[in-house]
This record gives structure tokens, C-alpha cells and sequence, in this order.
């Protein structure tokens, strides 16, 4: 029998951290599972990323009620991804932001990945239970918007398409600290099954431009100082050369599925391997690289189905 997924047997509790990363900033973070965000502003809070569930999100908020009495007004979802998103009525948000393009794909395909991820990783979605439904963002936007929590000025921004086509970034001029959602990710594989990876690069350049003092990526520990950030940023480039570049070359020679898994394999197990969910990515970003390779611009929504069909192919 075909072994399953590695995620499905990646059962056991992550320790929390909620980290201040620059004056009134915080990144939550659980050992390479999604990070959430949180900016106090002068009246009330900003959260960032909903996390899976109800009860992931209660400890997001647990952490916020140490620091601050001020109510949450505004949650920033970074794209349309089920363990981002899902926990999002644990906070009570006046506003649920969104980019436009990332509403499109939860109307395109919200609940399909909601299934599939669902089935492939299940202890993120304990207490699913509670999940009302999919998470509607009640505001969106084209390009940037600016969002005032009293007179601390947060920026909301599209820099390109990477992680997803809808990313977006969260920057916070006034301590030069940005929330990248899964743009950026630290000693975490990045996720590439809904990726861009021609585009992901120069997605990465912007984010450098803006020479954030901190960044909280969307796994991983928080980024704070230059170094820090640099190691993030150039990790994160490392590991999406190093998983695309022998896909190209496979395809080129119309090569198949398999041949690039097993190209990947070579060139990443002995460098990626520690990563955090680095066994769970590795098959669907193979299968979007190998897809992107050969021209097919927009990723493939994945289903239960399709996830199970593509495993089949990748072993033996």
C-alpha cells in the first residue's frame, strides 16, 4: 500500500510563541505551522491571517489579551488558502480584508481547498466543528489601500504574484515592519501547490525594496533585525530555485512527473530536509512547478481526488 501524505501523520502539538517585532507589533508563531500577525493601534487591533480554526484563532487572541485591552476591528486574510482563513470568526472583525483577486479564488475554489486540505492535514482543523463556513472578506481591494487604526498608518498592498495569485503584504511605516504572509518563509518549505515561480522572484524583490526592519513571514520564526531578514528572504529564494530549476530541465526534455520528483528529491532532500513541512509540500510543488514548466500559466485547483491521483503517479 502507498504510504499517505506526510502530513497526515504529523500529529503532534507546536509550541506557541507570540514575539514584538517592533513597537506595538507581534508575530504569533508555532513551530513552521501558519503564523498570524497582530498591529495595536491607538484605538484598537489589527489581527493578520485567521489561522484554521476557531480554536487555533483563540489562541492567537489569548496572546493579544496580554498585551492589550483594545478591541480587534480588522483582520487582513494575505490570500484564500483553508488554514489561513477558516478561523476567522473567533475574532469578531468589523472588517475582514482581502484582496480582490484572493475573494475570486475563494468563489473559484475556496471550498475545494478547503476539503483537500482538510483531508491532508487534519490536526490543523481539530475542532472543525466550529468552522461557520467560508470566510467572505466584507472589504476589498485593487493594487494598496491604506488603513488608519487612529493615527497608526498601515499599508495594504499587491506587490505580485508568488505564494498565490491574490497575495498581499501588510507594512507598517512608522517601525518598518512588514507581514508577508507566505511570500516569505524562514527554515519552513514554502508552499508552491497555487504558486507563481517566475513571477515569486521578482514578488521578492519588491519586499527587499522596502528594507523592512522586521518581517513576519508566514512560517518560521519572526525576522528582526537586517540579518535575520536577509536569511529569510534569501532562504526563500534558495528554496524555490532549488526546487524549480531541475523541473525546468526535465520538462525541457519531456521528461515525466515522476522524473521531477525524482530530480527534486536529489537536489533538495539534503538541503530542505529539517524544513518544517517540507515532506507535506514537496509533492504539490513539484506538481506545480512541473505544471508551470510546461506553460500551464494558472495553477490547477486541487481536490481530494486530484491530490490522491497525483500521489499515485509520484510513487514507486
Amino acid at each position: 500500500m502507498a504510504k499517505e501524505f506526510a502530513s497526515r501523520s504529523d500529529l503532534g502539538e507546536k509550541k506557541t510563541s507570540f514575539t514584538e517585532i517592533g513597537r506595538g507589533l507581534y508575530a504569533f508563531t508555532a513551530e513552521g505551522d501558519p503564523n498570524s500577525g497582530v498591529i495595536v493601534g491607538d484605538d484598537s487591533v489589527m489581527v493578520i491571517e485567521a489561522q484554521a480554526t476557531p480554536r487555533l484563532a483563540s489562541k492567537v487572541i489569548e496572546e493579544i489579551q496580554k498585551v492589550t485591552d483594545k478591541p480587534i476591528t480588522h483582520l487582513v486574510l494575505t490570500h484564500y488558502h483553508a488554514v489561513r482563513v477558516l478561523g476567522a470568526a473567533a475574532f469578531n472583525a468589523q472588517q475582514i480584508i482581502m484582496s480582490e483577486t484572493a475573494r475570486g479564488m475563494v468563489v473559484e475554489r475556496g471550498q475545494e481547498d478547503w476539503d483537500s486540505e482538510f483531508n491532508r492535514f487534519p490536526r490543523l482543523f481539530e475542532g472543525h466543528e466550529s468552522i461557520p463556513g467560508l470566510t467572505w472578506p466584507t472589504t476589498t481591494f485593487n493594487g494598496r489601500m491604506t488603513v488608519y487604526l487612529g493615527n497608526r498608518k498601515v499599508e495594504i498592498m499587491q506587490f505580485g504574484r508568488a505564494h498565490t495569485a491574490g497575495d498581499a503584504v501588510v507594512w507598517v511605516p512608522d517601525e518598518q515592519v512588514m507581514f508577508t504572509g507566505d511570500i516569505v518563509e524562514y527554515k519552513s518549505a514554502c508552499y508552491c501547490g497555487d504558486g507563481h515561480f517566475e513571477d515569486w522572484q521578482d514578488t521578492l524583490d519588491v519586499v527587499e525594496s522596502y528594507q523592512p526592519e522586521a518581517i513576519a513571514p508566514g512560517r518560521g520564526d519572526a525576522l528582526t533585525g537586517s540579518n535575520m531578514v536577509a536569511a529569510g528572504l534569501d532562504g526563500t529564494r534558495e528554496f524555490l530555485d532549488a526546487t524549480y530549476l531541475p523541473v525546468v530541465r526535465v520538462a525541457s526534455r519531456n521528461g515525466t512527473l515522476k522524473e521531477a520528483w525524482d530530480e527534486v528529491r536529489a537536489n533538495c532532500d539534503s538541503r530542505f530536509s529539517d524544513y518544517a513541512i517540507y515532506e507535506h509540500c514537496l509533492p504539490f510543488n513539484v506538481a506545480r512547478a512541473y505544471d508551470e514548466a510546461r506553460g500551464i500559466d494558472t495553477p490547477r485547483i486541487w481536490t481530494a481526488e486530484r491530490d490522491l491521483e497525483m500521489w499515485s503517479k509520484l510513487q514507486g
